[in-house]
């Protein structure tokens, strides 16, 4: 059967072998659902927000019939279109991220700047869809198969290969420069950070944690809740703030 399919705005960055931003008539030899026609192009279906076909809003399990005219349009696009519904998806009561073993770097901006973020070298990608589904985690990764699993729903193709372009772009495409909180939270486990005050019995329990040299002029710390690592402002603190500045530096202007 003959249907006529067109990807919108970012979506033809997944077309490597079709053509761009245009109409693709193509021939379906098979009954599918559209879930499978449009990741036959590639494109993962956490990608997608709204499927219209013949004008009408669908679901991924619609059955793709003879004639159809498919519209695909990516997710968090300022769409002006008042008679459709979007894709039905759960609602993030939070945002957290996992992330695929390749993005290291990516997980380390996304810490420092307060995001809940789980990362491991060594997770498989079963594993790692797993976990976004279980935790409700959104799954970065620049792996398009590692999304095309059915249970993710939640997901997103990194595009850009450098790590500091890789966070400007996470936080311009899902939106979330007015939720960052930089240094709020552990670097080695994602626990949220609290203040340790000296007079408390917390300070005595972690005091061994703290070479001596630094108990002599320092005066503020905070600990993980989670791992009960200690940290305090230094020579690396002011390294960080200056990776945060320049993060917070590519945020759009507002008009």
């Amino acid at each position: 059967m003959l249907i006529t399919i067109r990807f919108y705005e970012e979506l033809n960055y997944f077309l490597k072998n079709f053509p761009q931003k245009q109409d693709i008539v193509y021939e379906s030899k098979d009954k599918r659902s559209v879930k499978d026609l449009i990741e036959s192009f590639g494109v993962p279906h956490v990608e997608v927000d709204l499927i219209l076909v013949n004008g009408e809003s669908v679901g991924f399990d619609y059955p793709v019939q003879e004639g159809d005219q498919i519209s695909v349009y990516p997710m968090f696009e300022m769409l002006d279109i008042k008679t459709v519904s979007r894709l039905e998806k759960e609602p993030l009561r939070q945002i957290k991220f996992v992330l695929d073993v390749h993005l290291g770097k990516l997980a380390r901006y996304l810490l420092l700047l307060g995001f809940d973020t789980d990362y491991k070298t060594y997770r498989d990608d079963p594993e790692l869809a797993e976990i976004a589904y279980r935790e409700k985690r959104i799954l970065l990764t620049r792996d398009r198969k590692l999304l095309m699993r059915k249970i993710v729903d939640h997901g997103l193709i990194v595009r850009n290969s450098d790590p500091f372009l890789q966070i400007i772009e996470i936080l311009n495409r899902l939106d979330l420069w007015d939720q960052v909180q930089p240094l709020s939270r552990c670097v080695h486990c994602s626990g949220p950070l609290q203040p340790l005050n000296q007079d408390s019995e917390e300070f005595i329990e972690k005091q061994h944690l703290i070479p001596n040299s630094v108990l002599q002029w320092c005066s503020t710390y905070v600990y993980c809740s989670h791992c009960g690592h200690v940290y305090w402002e230094g020579n690396q603190f002011e390294h960080l703030k200056r990776k945060i500045e320049r993060i917070m530096a590519n945020r759009p202007r507002k008009d």
